[in-house]
């Protein structure tokens, strides 16, 4: 069987934020190495208060938090002096190992404009002997993309999601292969390695998978290795990820995933400490 199991993204509340939640559920805690994906569509009214919207400054350690933009980009700052907009179709990637603070706001044109911010956050573990090392931030634009081929919205980001697509040019700290974009009505094809997991979620629009048959909105596939191909309807949001399961022991508390409770502890004093460094956003343009 291709798909594995077919899981629907349930509303729940960050804060403010609503969010469409797949994984984790009360019946499947992470798909390893893939910990937890929110997919986030909002409306940002022109004339919004940059400073009162999105996500303001918070700690992460030991994994690494993934945002794939669709419309309305995101303003990234962070306590190691980073401080980018990644706009539409891009993506900004973090390997935040020991530790980093950062905050995540609508850029402020989209603030001042208004318009639509849709984005997937996904959490990637990282292994045991990845979660200490020294943060690492990549931002990419759309533009710095590859395209699959009859695709021109739909960007390859980090890996090989087949042979007959480029190879994607975000080199991570654990190996992951991904894309994510709007589709058109040619097939595409994707491949799965053998040993790894993938994932297959339709952030609107529909269509079928050969072999399995029709895949919705809102619902995550978990793919078996194998190879796959998409027949999508024309201006399908789709995104892929695939990866190798890493195999330890998580233990998660909050913004911290480690192997267990006393890095757990450890993390919560360091950030209580300010080993993880100071943001303040308003230092920064």
């Amino acid at each position: 069987m291709p798909v594995l199991r077919a899981l629907p993204a349930h509303e729940v509340m960050m804060g403010p934020h609503p969010v469409k939640q797949p994984i984790p559920t009360q019946s499947v805690d992470q798909i390893d190495p893939f910990l937890l994906i929110h997919h986030h569509k909002s409306n940002i009214p022109a004339g919004t208060d940059r400073w009162d919207a999105g996500v303001g400054p918070h700690p992460h350690r030991g994994f690494s938090p993934i945002t794939f933009m669709w419309e309305g980009g995101v303003h990234h700052r962070d306590s190691r002096g980073n401080n980018s907009v990644v706009g539409g179709g891009g993506v900004q990637w973090m390997d935040v190992g020991m530790g980093i603070i950062h905050s995540e706001r609508p850029p402020a044109e989209l603030c001042e404009k208004g318009g639509v911010q849709e984005i997937i956050q996904i959490w990637v573990n990282l292994p045991h002997s990845k979660k200490m090392m020294k943060p690492v931030y990549l931002p990419f634009q759309k533009e710095e993309l590859p395209s699959i081929e009859g695709h021109p919205e739909l960007k390859i980001v980090s890996g090989n999601i087949g042979s007959e697509h480029a190879a994607g040019p975000l080199k991570a700290a654990y190996p992951v292969s991904s894309a994510h974009g709007v589709a058109t009505e040619a097939p595409f094809s994707f491949t799965v390695k053998e040993g790894e997991n993938g994932l297959f979620y339709l952030l609107s629009g529909g269509g079928r998978l050969e072999g399995y048959g029709l895949v919705e909105e809102a619902m995550l596939y978990h793919l078996a290795p194998g190879e796959y191909t998409a027949h999508l309807e024309a201006g399908t949001k789709v995104f892929f990820i695939a990866a190798a399961p890493i195999g330890e022991k998580v233990e998660s508390y909050g913004p911290f995933v480690m192997s267990n409770q006393t890095e757990i502890m450890e993390a919560m004093r360091d950030y209580q400490m300010g080993k993880m460094g100071y943001l303040v956003e308003r230092d920064m343009p």
